[in-house]
């Protein structure tokens, strides 16, 4: 797991010029770790609006399996872990 130190170490503002905040590079960070570079932006909403141990505990946890498609099993993770609990009201 890269820190957000390494992250930013590596940040090229020349190249990375759309990447301006932590969250979007670590959002990106989680679009490569499990290999779905098309949903970037789905990655860098979840870094902005779940906090980061939650994130981190569901990619450890896709890491540590072998599955095909690691997009699919870190959201069903995310899920479980209630990732998404509270974030939506219901309308009566």
């Amino acid at each position: 797991m890269q820190t957000v130190k390494e992250i930013l170490k590596k940040f090229n503002p020349l190249e990375d010029r759309y990447i301006s905040r932590e969250y979007q590079a670590f959002g990106i960070y989680l679009s490569e770790k499990l290999e779905d570079p098309r949903r970037k932006s789905l990655y860098i909403k979840l870094a902005k609006t779940i906090p980061r141990p939650v994130l981190e505990e569901a990619l450890r946890y896709v890491i540590d399996s072998r599955a095909r498609k690691k997009g699919a099993l870190f959201m069903w993770k995310l899920k479980q872990l209630n990732a998404f609990a509270g974030g939506h009201k219901k309308n009566k």
